[in-house]
């Protein structure tokens, strides 16, 4: 079966597509890339999605609107994947998420846009969707579902961990049967907002981390970032924009004696990004991490971490057959099939969920659904290298 996997990120800078074709025997299932890739935002669209994140208000006319359009460009590039190779049986879209509601440590709900049915129609195959609430029913905080792919790929490499960097970073520890995963705090988001705001690369974000590279770190500013009680959570725990945003930053900025200027502000945030990140992976005692996400491609970030864990072999997950950029866009690809054939897609020690459960909500494509016959389950994957190159 071929799935096209879509995701856009709390970067929310464009959408990344993986199309997987899965073959199983028994509990065992290759995955071999036949498509991946990124496509960014209309700028137009990427501007009004951004006026409508909290903490900013909005409208339930803007929101309806939104749905509508982030749901159609989907479909454009579900149907460009598709038409690169030949045609999908499926498609699994996890939408843009614009709000995470959590309370204390315990999420409560969650909200994607971009509406399914436009995929559906467009492409007229069944289509998986709003995957993340069925975990948070189950008591999970509906992320990071990573972990699910995670555990699949990195249970036989002892005591071994995988870290997102996208716009919030997360980390899945797999030693064994025993499997934790959570939201670390900002990688991309408060980097990326402050660069949009003051318009300092027409991109979004900090290319080879130029911008950063020209600055300073500030101390005192680094220091009041580093105060906020969300690093002090036991896990499981997740967050997102609605707490790591622009006004975020700029009430930490307020609280500083003088303008600080910007490359130094750009600066501090990503010496941020690597001490959060560098301090939880201190404390799991891993030997092996396998990085993903935009922010691996940030040479700040990614030479800072090295540095900062002399004790741990860091590698991208192409090693694994993953592409670094494209990884969770294959996650979702594997979720869709996953819901397609009646397995569950998440791990409960990644979410903190009470048991597994089978993810999302299907929507028919052309005709009456049809579903496969229902699988034993996943217990390994193989990902095979993206055959585009």
């Amino acid at each position: 079966m071929r799935v096209a996997g879509l995701i856009s990120g709390t970067s929310h800078d464009g959408i990344d597509v993986a199309v997987v074709e899965f073959a199983a025997e028994g509990t065992s299932l290759v995955g071999r890339v036949l498509y991946d890739g990124s496509v960014p935002y209309d700028p137009q669209l990427r501007a009004r999605l951004i006026a409508a994140l909290p903490p900013a208000p909005t409208t339930l006319d803007e929101i309806t609107q939104l749905d509508t359009l982030i749901g159609q460009a989907f479909a454009d590039v579900a149907q460009m994947a598709a038409d690169a190779v030949g045609g999908v049986d499926a498609v699994c879209s996890h939408g843009q998420t614009v709000f995470h509601w959590v309370d204390g440590q315990h999420a409560l709900g969650t909200l994607q846009i971009g509406q399914p049915a436009w995929i559906a129609e467009r492409l007229g195959v069944p289509t998986v969707a709003d995957v993340r609430i069925r975990d948070i029913t189950a008591g999970g905080q509906g992320a990071p579902l990573v972990s699910f792919l995670d555990e699949l790929l990195l249970r036989d490499r002892g005591r071994a961990g995988a870290l997102n960097l996208g716009g919030i970073s997360n980390i899945t520890v797999v030693d064994g049967a025993d499997v934790f995963a959570y939201d670390i705090g900002p990688a991309n988001a408060l980097i990326d907002a402050v660069i949009v705001a003051r318009g300092l690369n027409p991109f979004g974000y900090d290319d080879d981390a130029r911008i950063a590279r020209s600055g300073h770190v500030h101390g005192a500013l680094l220091d009041s970032l580093l105060a906020d009680p969300y690093y002090l959570l036991p896990a499981p725990k997740s967050t997102g924009k609605e707490h790591f945003h622009l006004d975020y930053v700029n009430a930490h900025l307020d609280r500083q004696p003088g303008a600080i200027p910007s490359e130094d502000v750009i600066a501090t945030l990503t010496e941020l990004t690597v001490r959060t990140v560098a301090d939880a992976i201190r404390r799991t005692g891993l030997t092996t991490l396998v990085v993903s996400g935009g922010g691996c491609r940030n040479p700040l970030i990614l030479d800072g971490l090295t540095a900062s864990l002399p004790e741990v072999d860091v590698l991208l997950t192409d090693e694994l057959g993953a592409p670094a950029d494209s990884k969770e866009a294959i996650l979702f690809a594997l979720i869709g099939w996953c819901t397609l054939h009646g397995v569950a897609g998440v791990v409960p020690g990644g979410t903190g969920a009470s048991a597994p459960r089978i993810l999302g909500t299907i929507t028919p494509g052309a005709g009456p659904l049809v579903l496969p016959t229902a699988a034993e389950g996943v217990t390994s994957l193989r990902l095979e290298a993206n055959a585009r190159g």
